[in-house]
């Protein structure tokens, strides 16, 4: 990890600072570490055309299991904190 060296000031709603202090939280972080890392996911994004081929692609799929993402995000959540859940040995790897 580099050496921090720059400081940034910005002002946000406390809407916006709340749902940054909760996500912190749920994640075991901090509000800092979060900013940081929406800065670095940035330059992350593919370009339009391949987000829109990949978008055609998916919709062209039949078959299998498909579950929309606040269902595919709460068995995630469900997996993380069994694995993290003090004496819960049924989840661990």
């Amino acid at each position: 990890m580099s050496i921090l060296r720059e400081r940034l000031q910005v002002l946000i709603s406390r809407d916006q600072r709340g749902r940054l202090q909760a996500e912190a939280k749920r994640r075991g972080t901090s509000v800092g570490a979060l900013v940081r890392e929406a800065i670095d996911g940035l330059g992350v994004r593919a370009p339009r055309e391949q987000r829109a081929r990949a978008v055609t692609e998916i919709r062209s799929m039949s078959g299998g299991r498909f579950l929309p993402p606040r269902a595919l995000d709460r068995i995630v959540d469900e997996e993380r904190e069994a694995v993290l859940r003090p004496g819960d040995r049924r989840r661990r790897r």
